[in-house]
């Protein structure tokens, strides 16, 4: 009895090659300095927020997000790599808007007596 199709290997015959992800190197790390500047301006607004200074913590988020979209404005999509999710206008739009917003309700809601 002959296979049907004798050059296709059977599912059985032998396990697919495990491919490994490329490693990643220093110089792709370094190329998303954009993306770090906003995750350490996020990290440094909860930071804020965690010691009970979520006035000064909103602010610093709403500066951020301008900030994001001040950098993505300026910058290629080549140079603002995992910063670019959308077009360019969609996300300098989005940035600005929620930059805005949060500054604007940081600034203007009363602190309640928490500074």
């Amino acid at each position: 009895m002959t296979q049907p199709y004798p050059d296709r290997p059977r599912p059985t015959d032998a396990r697919p090659a495990r491919t490994r992800p490329a490693r990643l190197t220093w110089a792709q790390v370094r190329a998303q300095w954009p993306l770090a500047l906003v995750l350490i301006g996020l990290a440094v607004s909860l930071g804020f927020v965690f010691v009970d200074r979520w006035r000064r913590g909103a602010f610093l988020l709403g500066v951020v997000a301008l900030g994001a979209a001040m950098l993505r404005a300026s910058l290629s999509y080549e140079r603002a790599r995992l910063l670019a999710v959308r077009t360019k206008g969609f996300d300098v739009v989005f940035f600005t808007g929620i930059g805005v917003v949060i500054v604007w309700l940081a600034t203007s809601v009363d602190s309640l007596g928490t500074g």
